[in-house]
């Protein structure tokens, strides 16, 4: 690499200077004169005052160019790189290549050259050609790079008379070039700034709206969080004052000033605000368009989060008279701790049904100008899935400076504490707004167990088991308790059985005895994590068990182990907590079949294997606690590699503080921890997602045919015929979590499968599987695809069309594809409708459905939070409306006519999950994406489809439920568990904001599917707000939750979701409200 770089130092006394900025590109540009993006990347890092060197080299992945850039770049003490070559260092899976970024330890922008014309890049939602995506975003994301924006596109210079061929060359567009400059700039004086100096903005997420869900963050004790991060600076000899005792004390500090809820705003303190007059100058300063967009939309300036309806704002005349717009947050010294604000849904509610892609507010707008402008930060910290930030309209991808993301957040360095499973949204942060992600460890996981009246139910049919053949005289009285629990507990509605006597008595018991098992194994979260901390004691234990009952390719999972040794007679010693008694019985079921897996019980294995783990934690050495060789080999996993990693968490905050100094964070893989996915340990690195050519994997593909075969077995043995038309809901999280699961699906119910080279193992095409190996009729599928995978997986949804095209110009027998039948009959049936045949035709093929090309979601969520709704009509039309776009590859037109046509067709309503990290009711996703599907589908047809939730949670075997079934498992296993309910309440405001979410999504999937009973409500109110104990914690904690509780319950039965309910009960609820109103006026009155 001789000669293989230029300096351009703005001193004549270059030798004795430290360099800024390194630019890399590639050796071909320098031979071929193509560096007009390098000089003017070069000439605007020289305005910005930054000195920079520029090196042009062949590969990065040779080890001697590595070498030498190394010493290079050491040698002029380079602060920062822009790189312009596409690909990674490191292959995935293989973090150890990084090694070259580590020993720099600074940070490495992504700059792109694409390889598009500006033109496409401006007419173009996605920004990036598909190839471009994965040579350029994906792939150097893998060396844990900060992805920023396209600087270039290519442009025709001349035409070769010779060649007669185009000579193409790379334009520099001069508004992104400056960008990068100015971004540059700033994680330069982020680095050289002393930390005493530097100004931190810690930005929370607020939604809904509400008081009682400030600090959102998917499995994160958010609050907590956020002091261990205050006290960590002021450890780093920040300038913080006053940090609150612990996260409630935040919270409620924060509540006592402005924040998104209009309730008491007059009663607010105003901590900081922006003049009305500073925005109104900010805000000429924007691109015309965005001016006009903004202006129509929201009319004027004091149209804001302070401001909504004309009562509203006659109320709010405070702010207005005074001419200013209040900044909701704290300062602490040098630090801000904001509360980020609302999209604007919540200003007017008819937004919700035809505006997907909704401009920020005025109000939006003004906080983060104050955050850069008036603050002065230096960084901004959004803490925990997710914010709004990064799914503001704009591109998908290297963003333009009509993006409102950039709009909002300029050029300044961010950072992302985002939890560790999930790829897709914390890739949507990296992408859209140039995050750095931190990635952090999912909540302690537990088993459910047994409890209450589940408990004594499983007691008594092993009682009445018994009696059948010792005691024959005392089963009537068995059956006639069993019966009164039943009766008690709904169980039989669960099981989908209207009526248990004493003749379906014994068939009952056999099918509730499997249900109660599956219900004490569940796995279920005991907590929340904290941001910097590992799990300790019991809660580590648990998590270790849960990670490590999966197998991986070298190592059996430890209850296989423990399982595999018994059954080969491998003795156990006593163990600590077991009797004499209780082993040697142990050890007679072992024996008594060692070919009969199941011979010792699952309970059994279960505490050899928390006991093993237990000595580990101790420090006992593997080798010491003999069970045989399986178990000793995974004991020496967890010991060496497992906890360790696991122990590693504290570099969550570590590597933050290292991120804002200015150096490199070390990049790792995303994924489930829980299934199979331990390489994504430690966290607090900066994950990554996968090569999207190779989705969907090999691996993907034979748990995808499985989940096939087993949705079409149940459908066909409930319904004595094949399925002919399901529609599922893809996200791009998922997606990338499991390697492409649900693809695979997709591709083995339509009768193809992927071809894969040989020797990358991407998926180059697809073939089809001929009906006589098939086996049975194809199945005509219709996919509704999140925002993020429309924008991730460009490739995908190329192939998705492709295969729809190829299947519905096959000619079979009608019957056994249904997909090309049913596009032939539409096809006339649209020329009917004054279609020529060739649009008709088109209409008639659609089956690839989305969002609006640049907006994001599924429309529900404003709706059920505002109660704006009164009818299935509202919940579909908002559906409709945000999901009407059919999708040719990655050309979205709106096709409403199209997609209602498909939805009055379909029989299926399918939607998966992949790992047991999180549930239906953890989200707002799940009934929006498929609870949304399924209330167009009532509304068009009628009634409800059949509504499936898949379970691939284990890829050796995966489920299908009925949505009821599965409401009913997640109810029973973790909704009203003392167990879970005990660990969220250890989380103080936080954990109630968990209990009040989880009763909002129970309501809304109510609403939206009608696939919840009255006695889940009625559970849900005694274990949350009638049992004393609880409802006094969250009082205590969070009394905007109590209320807004009560009110949702009181919501369900009003809407005529829970209709046999008490009247005393209701009175209770009323009487809650009441109380905790008046708490929340006393806590508003006392912060004047």
């Amino acid at each position: 690499m001789n000669q293989s770089y230029s300096i351009n130092i703005n001193t004549k006394e270059e030798n004795k200077q430290k360099i800024d900025v390194a630019i890399i590109f590639y050796r071909a540009h320098f031979l071929s004169g193509n560096t007009k993006p390098i000089d003017s990347l070069s000439s605007a890092l020289k305005k910005q005052n930054l000195s920079t060197i520029a090196i042009y080299l062949s590969s990065l992945r040779e080890a001697d160019i590595q070498a030498e850039l190394i010493e290079i770049l050491q040698k002029y003490q380079v602060n920062l790189i822009l790189n312009t070559t596409s690909f990674s260092v490191a292959k995935i899976g293989s973090e150890s290549n990084t090694k070259i970024w580590e020993t720099l330890d600074i940070p490495v922008l992504q700059v792109i050259l694409s390889g598009s014309t500006e033109e496409y890049w401006q007419n173009s939602f996605q920004g990036l050609s598909p190839r471009d995506v994965a040579m350029n975003v994906a792939l150097p994301e893998v060396d844990g790079r900060i992805i920023t924006r396209a600087i270039s596109f290519k442009s025709v210079a001349t035409k070769h008379p010779q060649l007669e061929t185009d000579i193409v060359i790379y334009q520099p567009q001069e508004n992104r070039v400056n960008y990068i400059a100015e971004l540059a700039k700033n994680w330069i004086k982020l680095k050289k700034k002393k930390n005493s100096e530097k100004k931190v903005a810690l930005i929370l997420a607020n939604y809904p709206n509400k008081d009682g869900r400030i600090a959102n963050g998917v499995g994160l004790d958010t609050p907590a969080s956020c002091i261990n991060i205050l006290q960590a600076l002021k450890v780093n000899n920040y300038d913080i004052q006053n940090i609150p005792e612990n996260g409630d004390k935040l919270i409620f500090q924060l509540i006592e000033g402005i924040t998104n809820d209009l309730e008491m705003t007059s009663q607010k303190k105003i901590n900081q605000y922006l003049s009305l007059e500073e925005y109104q100058k900010y805000f000429h300063t924007l691109p015309l368009e965005i001016q006009q967009k903004i202006t129509n939309r929201w009319v004027n300036y004091k149209q804001n989060a302070c401001f909504t309806d004309e009562d509203e704002i006659q109320e709010q005349n405070l702010f207005i008279n005074q001419n200013y717009i209040p900044v909701s947050g704290i300062q602490f010294g040098k630090i801000f701790v904001g509360v980020q604000p609302s999209r604007g849904y919540d200003l007017d509610p008819s937004l919700n049904y035809h505006a997907p892609d909704l401009e920020p507010t005025h109000h939006y707008l003004a906080f983060y100008y104050w955050l850069k402008h008036i603050f002065q930060a230096d960084v901004i910290i959004h803490v925990g899935k997710h914010g709004n930030l990064e799914w503001l309209p704009g591109k998908s991808l290297v963003l333009s400076n009509n993006c409102y993301p950039e709009i909002a957040l300029g050029t300044l360095p961010h950072f992302y504490p985002f939890i560790v499973n999930d790829p897709g949204e914390g890739s949507q942060a990296k992408r859209r707004a140039n995050a750095v992600i931190l990635d952090h460890l999912t909540p302690p996981l537990t088993r459910a167990e047994l409890y209450g009246e589940l408990l004594e139910l499983e007691a008594l049919i092993d009682e009445y088991y018994q009696a059948q053949s010792l005691n024959p005289s005392r089963l009537k009285i068995i059956c006639d308790r069993i019966s009164n629990l039943i009766k008690e507990t709904k169980l039989n509605e669960d099981l989908g059985i209207k009526e248990v006597n004493r003749d379906s008595l014994t068939e009952f018991l056999t099918i509730a005895d499997g249900y109660l098992c599956e219900l004490k194994e569940a796995q279920i979260r005991d907590g929340l994590h904290i941001f910097g901390q590992c799990p300790e004691g019991r809660l580590l234990r648990d998590l270790i068990s849960a990670i490590a009952r999966f197998s991986s390719y070298n190592n059996l999972g430890l209850i296989e182990a423990i399982k595999e040794d018994l059954n080969h007679n491998q003795i156990p010693p006593l163990l600590r907590g077991f009797r004499e008694d209780q082993n040697n019985n142990l050890l007679r079921k072992a024996k008594e079949d060692k070919n009969n897996e199941s011979i010792v019980e699952k309970d059994d294995l279960e505490n050899i294997a928390n006991e093993l783990i237990e000595k580990l934690i101790k420090g006992e050495k593997a080798e010491e606690i003999k069970l045989g060789k399986h178990t000793e080999k995974s004991l020496n996993w967890i010991k060496n590699k497992l906890l360790p990693n696991l122990k590693k968490t504290e570099q969550e905050i570590d590597n933050l503080i290292r991120g804002l100094e200015g150096k490199y964070i070390p990049s790792g893989s995303s994924g489930a921890p829980t299934r199979g996915r331990s390489d994504v340990l430690p966290t607090g690195r900066n994950f990554y997602s996968v090569d999207i050519r190779a989705i969907p994997s090999e691996t993907a593909w034979d748990v995808g045919r499985k989940a096939a075969e087993t949705l079409i077995e149940r459908y066909t043995q409930e319904n004595g015929e094949y399925p002919r038309t399901l529609a599922i809901s893809v996200w791009g999280t998922s997606t990338m979590r499991t390697g492409g699961d649900d693809i695979a699906q997709i591709m083995a119910l339509m009768g193809v499968k992927p071809i894969w080279d040989g020797v990358s193992r991407r998926v180059v095409d697809f073939e089809v599987i001929p009906l006589e190996v098939l086996g049975r009729p194809r199945i005509d599928v219709t996919v509704r695809v999140s925002g993020f995978f429309r924008d991730g997986f460009p490739n995908i949804m190329e192939l998705l069309y492709k295969i729809n095209q190829y299947l519905s110009s096959l000619k079979e027998e009608k019957e056994n594809n249904p997909l090309a039948q049913q596009v032939e009959k539409d096809t006339q049936y649209w020329i009917k409708q004054g279609l020529e045949e060739k649009q008709a035709r088109e209409r008639a093929t659609y089956r690839l459905f989305g969002s609006k090309p640049g907006a994001y979601g599924a429309g529900l969520q404003g709706l059920i939070e505002a109660q704006n709704w009164h009818s299935d009509e509202d919940l579909a039309r908002a559906y409709l409306n945000w999901s009407s776009y059919a999708y040719t590859g990655t050309k979205g037109v709106s096709q409403p006519e199209a997609f209602e046509q498909r939805l009055k067709q379909l029989q299926i309503v399918l939607h998966n999950q992949d790992n047991r990290e999180h549930d239906l009711l953890d989200s707002d996703d799940y009934y929006q994406f498929q609870g949304g599907l399924t209330a167009a589908v009532r509304h068009l047809q009628g009634e409800n489809p059949t509504v499936y939730f898949g379970d691939n949670s284990q890829p050796d075997n995966p489920k299908v439920r009925h949505l009821q079934e599965e409401i009913a498992r997640v109810y029973r296993s973790r909704v009203i568990n003392p167990k879970w309910i005990a660990g969220v309440m250890r989380h103080g405001y936080k954990g109630a904001f968990e209990m009040s979410a989880t009763v909002d999504y129970l309501f809304a999937y109510s609403a939206t599917t009608k696939s919840v009973p009255d006695f889940m409500f009625t559970g849900v109110a005694q274990s949350y707000l009638l049992d004393e104990k609880v409802r006094q914690f969250i009082q205590e904690k969070n009394p905007w939750a109590l209320r807004d509780m009560g009110e949702r319950l009181i919501e369900a039965h009003q809407r005529n979701l829970w209709m046999n309910v008490d009247a005393n009960l209701l009175d209770e609820l009323r009487g809650i409200i009441h109380q905790s109103e008046r708490i929340i006026e006393g806590f508003g009155e006392s912060s004047l």
